[in-house]
């Protein structure tokens, strides 16, 4: 596998990050011819956005640990915000990356895995604990595990086949949407306790329900991608 093979890994679901752009080959060989043409494709208005992004994670953390629960949901919707707007410049302005396609969903899984872990700790709410707080472990395990599963399950197939034309799935999609909206509802709950009995465990279920079911139905999604890329004729070899 040659230097110029890079790994995309879309926001919905991990195995993207075995997908090539196409044309890359061609663009990295005019790249080391003009290493200010790679220069250019790296320092980017939407990859600075995303690197901006992953430096708001530790911002993010710290409020958490502060119990700044409000602050921390701040610094979670601006993430969300700028998140669409990388996306939407790089589409507008013709300034998609190799980078890009890497950096982006990194940050968004690092995000929400970071909000889990540090939710489920029981250290940065308040005493007394709030109701059906911190988050439970088997909410948090299934959400980090799916994902794990999803990228060493792509990884296998990538390895023995050769095959990288994953694509998130829509059930995918909802899966991130809503654990996206669970964080924000935990965050809230914790801030604001009064009520939370109500929708926490429901959100919970919720959560742990898709992360379940997304996980599996990755499993037939992927079957169905990679039967009906061994169906298509071969390309000629140039």
């Amino acid at each position: 596998m040659g230097a110029h093979q890079k790994f995309r890994y879309l926001n919905s679901d991990a195995p993207d990050v075995f997908n090539r752009d196409v044309g890359s080959n061609l663009k990295s060989q005019i790249a080391i011819k003009n290493p200010a043409l790679m220069s250019s494709r790296i320092v980017t208005v939407p990859n600075l956005i995303t690197i901006f992004r992953l430096v708001l994670i530790p911002v993010f953390i710290t409020l958490l640990f502060y119990q700044r629960f409000i602050l921390a949901l701040t610094v979670f919707v601006i993430a969300g915000v700028t998140d669409g707007l990388d996306g939407l410049l790089a589409r507008r302005f013709d300034q998609r990356s190799q980078l890009g396609t890497v950096l982006d969903p990194i940050a968004d899984k690092l995000m929400l895995v970071s909000a889990f872990v540090v939710l489920s700790m029981r250290s940065v709410f308040p005493q007394p604990l709030p109701n059906h707080l911190p988050v439970p472990f088997w909410v948090t395990a299934a959400a980090i595990s799916r994902d794990v599963f999803i990228v060493v399950g792509a990884a296998a197939i990538n390895i023995m086949t050769g095959f990288r034309g994953f694509r998130p799935s829509w059930l995918g999609k909802v899966n991130t949407t809503v654990q996206i909206i669970a964080i924000g509802a935990i965050m809230f709950a914790a801030s604001v306790p009064y009520g939370s009995g109500y929708y926490l465990p429901t959100i919970y279920a919720t959560v742990f329900g898709l992360a379940v079911l997304s996980g599996a139905h990755y499993v037939f999604f992927a079957s169905k991608l990679l039967n009906e890329d061994r169906r298509q004729p071969p390309e000629p070899n140039s």
